[in-house]
């Protein structure tokens, strides 16, 4: 069985909707684009790193099409590497209505999304979902995913799609690597999906911090 990377770039107040560019998602959200003044060859090179061994794209429909319209056309451009793999791996798509698949290598997924995903870990090693923050809301409930990379930065909008919007369900996580951060502030955390629920405690217990 392979292994689902859920890939996000967040602000602090983990808002996580059009982070690329301000036509990725303009109804309505005033700051699309506001992760490009962040970005630095940090950061970046550790985007590139996580998509290593990357054999499938798992996109919702929006992301998908912000893709299909790019990638196909950055060949041999600075960005060379990432639209090589994009290009030739396949894409998963999902979504409720009947998107352009012309992108290729693109098949969209059945009515039954939590069924499809868990299909695609058998097929496949290393399975990302870029953005999609609606399709990452299933896989949060579904508890579909194994691997969360996490790109925090430094700013704080107060409007827009969260990273947790309504699909987390209680979980346990555990951090795979030490945080990293960019000379720019952006903080990578790469977590890993683990067994069980929260547990609780009493921060006014007499034997707190003793030990056991």
């Amino acid at each position: 069985m392979g292994l689902i990377h859920i890939e996000l770039f967040a602000t602090l107040d983990l808002v996580g909707q059009a982070p690329g560019g301000p036509d990725e998602d303009p109804l309505g959200f005033p700051f699309g684009g506001w992760q490009a003044p962040l970005l630095d060859k940090v950061s970046e090179a550790q985007v590139g790193a996580a998509y290593e061994g990357t054999d499938a794209l798992l996109l919702g429909r929006r992301t998908y099409d912000i893709f299909a319209a790019h990638w196909p056309h950055q060949e041999g451009g600075e960005d060379d590497e990432i639209a090589t793999l994009f290009n030739s791996v396949p894409k998963y798509v999902a979504s409720r209505g009947g998107p352009d698949l012309a992108w290729a290598g693109s098949t969209l997924l059945g009515p039954d999304l939590a069924a499809s995903v868990r299909e695609i870990r058998d097929r496949h090693e290393h399975v990302k979902v870029v953005g999609s923050l609606n399709l990452v809301q299933t896989l949060l409930r579904e508890r579909l995913f194994d691997r969360l990379d996490l790109w925090l930065h430094p700013v704080v909008l107060g409007v827009g799609k969260k990273v947790f919007d309504g699909g987390a369900v209680p979980a346990n996580l555990t951090l795979l690597a030490p945080p990293a951060a960019g000379p720019k502030g952006t903080v990578y955390l790469r977590y890993g999906l683990a067994d069980g629920t929260p547990s609780t405690g009493d921060m006014s217990a007499p034997d707190r911090g003793a030990g056991s």
